[in-house]
């Protein structure tokens, strides 16, 4: 079955119904071509069946339907033809079946009740309309009555009937007094669904004479009332009083107290009941009980559940309100009134019948001469329905015979239909609780193919969504449709492509190479036509930067990006929403063209914001969410409870968190006795937590604070408490760090940390100082001091051990014992020098010191360590004294050796080593002499290369600065070098230890050379210095070379240096690329040319690394390296460890008493190398150079 596409509200009248069968036909809702069709009537608008009029109004009667040609329509009244003509107060309206009763002249409306049916016919057949029942609304007056007064004693259920009179539609009631208000209802007064007033107990308060029941008419706007009903009730109190007044005093009188009593229905009567109900509609059950206390009612359905979600309990639960009811319904549901005297129940059983309601309508049917199809007509309902057929609005039994046609029961079939075959057929399905009546025409139409899709229509679709390309078609018989792309294309097939029966072409997953033109062809018997639509696939659009959440504090600035990527031809609009409305209008919000910024973020900007982009073709959308956080608000409603001498509750209410959790509350303290305005920190509690249990000092004017802390910081200080003054006591503690130092070989300082004012517990605050002398059997001696925080004993034994204490004191008393601190008196400096002092050399740079240590009562004091003092004497090389330059280092601890760095090699040195206490150093022992071995040399102090011939060049150089022994001789070695730096073979010259000076001879003239110097002792070489030298050009060579032509005016000279130069740029551009692929670039080789002859790359057969390997045994390593020193300490040469060597004079010790020294003597400056000749070649030897 084809699918019929949707058309405007302009064409909603021309709808139509389409027929089941797969052989009908579907007619599209092309205005233009439902002009030319013919079509049956179709009924499209008809006046209810049950219709109840306004009887002070105009009675309008509907009627419309269409078809083609248009139809004309007549009317039936009480099942025989009502001639509109004949009756002046009723016409029809232009175009339209629709009546107009005028009944404004005096005519009643009750003169048009009853049964009326409309029919419009054309020259394909005949619809009909439901039969349409008019009855006029009627709004009648109560009937007058004696209402007598209700008497009723307190605790008795009442009634007050309402019988409101039948109207049409029966009326709402509801009940109220005199002043128009609603009388209140509750599980005790209530209104039933009858409408009358239910007392399940009455109180003397319902005491009234104003109960009025009223009844409102819809239709007429009308509202009736009652005669207002009085209701007395009698206490008992006041029953007996009445009583009493009646009776003698022999009289025994009395009533009863009110008396509670167990539940008693008041509707419905009896133990059961029966409800039947229509399907479809509302289920309403109602149990009223009388009873004291007032009864509560419960549902519940024997057998079953009450149907979840519609099931609702109103009137205080003595209705159950079901709705949309359905068969499944049927059932026994029973209501329960229970109080605490007992229950009562009542068993309703429900039935649900049903009106006939549509299985299957028959739907209209458009079939070509020849073709097949079926009308089907099934309906439900309880009891079963029957079916019944009618054509053109006449009983089919009775209607002009059709050999096309076969009745079936509920199906009607059609076989090879012909032209004369259209007609309207109604199917009729009724029962005794209401009857369906469904028109439906079969048209017969031979037509050929039309495509109704507009030529070269345009669709736009985005890459990988599906295509819809319509192919609207109609034909009789039904056409058949193929698809083909482009001007010569074959047919579409396959599994790419879906092909509806409406003829429209879907391509699933459209691609960027889909589009192009496509053609429909339609074809049937009577003809074939064909159609042209274009199809254009854009790029979709995406958001390639999504806005991210945000955490955002008070104030600050948050900004939102929104990047997109989108098809060239389509224009992109982006709109900003706030939780998915506008942004605020405000000048804060700042929406550029890829991003949205919010300046001075405030709590309200809290939300989710969304970028949104639309094209015409697609929408995409991201949001993020923004959370502004700020420090909390400070806590509030600070309480304290619970106040105890030394504990007290405190409570508070948390502020605002600004959406950042509170961690935790810090709570503050203030003592306003002691240090007013000073706030303490007391303690701090989980964020979870509002209250706490706080430690209180005695004699404190306590007053309390509390800050919130989240992530963002902390809140301000809430408001302070209230005050609390604590009462005073003894104090609780003693001072602490309590310390006993002598300033003076004679006495002893006591010192300590005085109480803070809120730990001295009460006003009067002292100190009690005490001290013995250790391990003698001496009494205590004490002195109670102002608040102070020192004492000194005077008079002591020089650094003697004392026990001491310190106790706090007030008026009210003391402090508990304090515990007992060792001290000393003070130090004096030590008496002994260390004896048997040791010295044994390691190296020329490093020698181990020994010594006995003191006894220890001649130190005098603590032991802090010993001091050794050396200094150097003189160099042994040169024999000449200089000025004494003393060093210090320090051992600390009970240390009897120590290592000595930084010795000069081949020198005489002297030491002597001191004992140290806290007062100072003792008496320096005997001075000890030692020596220190050779050395490796400096490097010479100069070298000088001067008067350069053709052949020789004449060196001068000046000795090491600290030969560190006895030199033994110099080491000369020389190279040549070209202009492109290439080294030629190295020759070594020695040279004895008195020369100065040297002169090179048969050198190569206008020759560079590079030289390295260094000198030697027994030990070893020292560091060399270099420096680089050229030798004079030939002046014959040079003379001859001027007389010679001066080419550089020569044409062909010019010409040959242009082409030099262009290819020179050629090798440059050449060498640039290949050093930005990572080629070797050429200065490497230079620096090369330049370097250390005497150091070879290492090899890895002998354990050592170097950067490249090379044959040649003479090849030197890069400029600028350095042989290592001789005088620097290597591992082997001692095994002592580095905790031996003393600290200088402000050096630390390590943890084990021992210090890593560094040796401070002034080291020597090494003279800079690679000094190159300031002499720069002429042209004319660099050109040499290469000869």
């Amino acid at each position: 079955m084809m699918k019929m596409k949707s058309i405007s509200a302009s064409k909603a009248s021309l709808v139509f119904f389409l027929c089941q069968m797969i052989s009908a036909l579907d007619v599209p809702l092309d205005s233009k071509l439902l002009e030319e069709l013919s079509q049956p009537p179709t009924i499209t608008q008809q006046s209810p069946k049950d219709y109840i009029v306004d009887p002070r109004e105009n009675i309008v009667i509907q009627c419309e339907a269409k078809g083609k040609p248009p139809p004309s329509f007549s009317w039936t009244r009480n099942g025989t033809h009502f001639d509109i003509d004949k009756d002046a107060q009723v016409t029809m309206k232009p175009n339209s079946g629709t009546l107009v009763v005028n009944i404004m002249n005096g005519v009643k409306a009750e003169a048009y009740e009853g049964v009326y049916q409309c029919t419009a016919r054309n020259e394909r057949g005949a619809a009909i309309s439901n039969n349409i029942v008019i009855r006029p609304s009627r709004s009648p007056l109560w009937t007058k009555e004696k209402l007598e007064p209700n008497h009723v004693r307190e605790g008795d259920s009442l009634v007050l009937n309402c019988r409101p009179p039948v109207g049409l539609p029966p009326p709402i009631i509801f009940w109220m007094d005199n002043a128009f208000q609603r009388l209140p209802q509750s599980e005790r007064v209530s209104q039933g669904l009858n409408g009358d007033l239910y007392f399940s107990n009455v109180q003397p308060e319902d005491t009234r004479e104003d109960y009025i029941c009223y009844a409102r008419f819809n239709h007429t706007q009308t509202i009736q009332q009652k005669q207002p009903i009085s209701v007395k009730v009698f206490s008992m109190d006041s029953l007996n009083d009445t009583i009493a007044a009646n009776l003698s005093d022999t009289d025994i009188y009395g009533a009863k107290p009110v008396t509670e009593r167990p539940p008693v229905l008041l509707t419905p009567t009896g133990s059961t009941s029966n409800k039947v109900e229509l399907r479809g509609n509302v289920l309403l059950l109602e149990c009223i009980a009388a009873g004291l206390p007032t009864p509560v009612i419960r549902w519940i359905k024997e057998g079953g559940e009450l149907p979840a979600n519609r099931t609702f309990f109103e009137n205080f639960k003595k209705t159950l309100k079901i709705v949309d009811v359905s068969e499944a319904d049927t059932g026994n549901y029973k209501c329960i009134a229970r109080n605490a005297l007992g229950s009562t129940h009542h068993v309703i059983s429900v039935t649900v019948k049903a009106a006939p309601y549509w299985i299957t309508a028959p739907r209209n049917l458009v079939l070509s001469p020849g073709e097949d199809g079926t009308l089907i007509c099934r309906a439900n309902g309880n009891p079963k329905p029957s079916i019944s057929w009618l054509t053109n609005g006449v009983p089919i039994a009775i209607a002009p015979e059709d050999p096309s046609r076969k009745v079936d029961g509920d199906t009607i079939i059609f076989s090879a239909v012909q032209e004369r075959s259209s007609a309207v057929y109604q199917c009729n399905a009724s029962n005794e609780y209401g009857y369906l009546l469904a028109n439906a025409f079969v048209n017969v139409l031979a037509e050929p193919p039309r495509i109704l899709t507009p030529t070269n229509k345009l669709y736009q679709v985005i890459a990988d969504s599906p295509a819809l390309i319509d192919c609207a078609y109609f034909g009789s018989p039904k056409p058949e449709i193929e698809w083909f792309k482009g001007v010569k294309g074959s047919i579409l097939r396959g599994n790419e492509y879906v092909f509806h029966d409406n003829g429209t072409l879907e391509i699933p997953v459209a691609q960027k190479d889909s589009t192009g033109t496509y053609t429909c062809v339609a074809r049937n018997k009577l003809g074939k036509t064909q159609n042209e639509v274009q199809l254009e696939v854009k790029d979709p659009t995406v958001i390639i930067k999504q806005p991210e959440y945000k955490v955002i504090q008070r104030s600050a600035q948050a900004s939102f990006e929104c990047v997109i990527k989108h098809d060239p031809t389509l224009m992109p609009t982006v709109i900003w929403l706030k939780d998915n409305n506008e942004l605020p209008d405000d000048e804060r919000f700042l929406v550029g063209k890829d991003n949205l910024t919010i300046m001075n973020v405030t709590d309200k900007d809290d939300g989710t914001y969304t970028c949104i982009v639309n094209t015409t073709l697609d929408s995409v959308s991201a949001s993020a969410v923004l959370t502004v956080v700020a420090r909390p608000n400070p806590p509030l409603d600070l309480e304290l409870t619970g106040q105890l001498e030394r504990s007290i509750e405190l409570s508070w209410v948390p502020g605002e968190e600004n959406n950042s959790p509170i961690t935790n509350f810090v709570i503050e303290y203030e003592d306003g006795l002691h240090e007013p305005g000073v706030w303490h920190y007391q303690t701090e509690v989980p964020g979870s937590q509002t209250t706490v249990q706080l430690k209180l000092s005695p004699y404190v004017n306590y007053s309390f604070r509390v800050i919130a802390v989240n992530e963002i910081g902390r809140s301000q200080p809430s408001e302070p408490s209230e005050q609390y003054l604590t009462k005073s006591a003894n104090p609780d503690e003693n001072p602490s760090n309590v310390q006993g130092i002598g300033s003076e070989p004679d006495n002893l300082v006591i010192t300590w940390e005085s109480l803070k004012g809120f730990q001295s517990n009460g006003p009067g605050l002292q100190y009690k100082v005490s001290w013995r002398q250790k391990d003698v059997d001496d009494e205590w001696t004490s002195v109670v001091v102002a608040n102070v925080s020192k004492y000194i004993v005077s008079g002591t034994p020089t650094f003697v051990p004392y026990e001491i204490k310190v106790q706090a004191l007030n008026d009210l008393g003391y402090a508990p014992e304090p515990s007992e601190v060792i001290g000393h008196s003070g130090e004096d400096l030590p008496m002994v020098a260390p004896g048997n002092v040791q010295v044994h050399v390691i190296n020329s740079t490093l020698a181990k010191v020994h010594w006995d240590p003191v006894p220890l009562k001649s130190v005098r004091g603590h032991l802090q360590g010993y001091k050794v003092y050396y200094w150097k004497v003189q160099s042994l090389s040169r024999r000449s004294k200089r000025h004494v330059e003393k060093k210090i280092l320090t051992f600390r601890g009970n240390k009897t050796f120590g290592m000595l760095p930084g010795l000069e090699p081949y020198s005489s040195y002297k030491l002597n080593v001191r004992v140290v206490n806290g007062k100072g150093e003792g008496p320096a022992s005997p001075d000890k002499v030692f020596k220190t071995p050779e050395g490796v040399p400096s490097s010479p102090s100069f070298l000088k290369i001067t008067n350069p011939t053709l052949d020789s060049l004449t060196l001068e150089w000046g000795s090491p600065t600290h030969p560190n022994g006895v030199l033994t001789s110099y080491i000369l070695k020389f190279q040549p070098i070209n202009n492109t730096h290439e080294l030629g073979p190295l020759v070594e010259i020695i040279i004895p230890a008195n020369e100065s000076s040297l002169i090179l001879k048969n050198l190569n003239y206008s020759t560079r050379y590079k030289f390295y110097f260094n000198a030697q002792t027994s030990v070893g070489s020292g560091s060399q210095i270099t420096e680089e030298a050229v030798t004079i050009m030939d002046e014959g060579k040079m003379a001859m070379a001027s007389r010679q032509v001066d080419i550089a005016t020569q044409g062909w000279f010019i010409g040959l240096m242009c082409a030099v130069a262009l290819l020179i740029l050629i090798l440059l551009i050449v060498c640039f690329i290949r050093r930005n692929k990572g080629g070797k670039y050429p200065v490497k080789e230079k620096e090369d040319a330049h370097a250390d002859p005497e150091i070879q790359p290492m090899k890895e057969d002998d354990g050592t690394f170097g950067e490249y390997s090379d044959a040649e045994d003479h090849k030197p390593l890069k400029k600028g390296s350095r042989t290592p020193s001789d005088r620097t300490v290597k591992k082997e040469d001692s095994d002592d460890s580095l905790v031996d060597y003393g600290e200088g004079v402000n050096g630390q010790f390590n943890e084990d008493g021992s210090f890593i020294g560094q040796y401070s003597g002034k080291k020597e400056k090494e003279p800079a190398e690679g000094n190159e000749s300031s002499e720069a070649p002429s042209p004319v030897n660099a050109m040499n150079s290469f000869v």
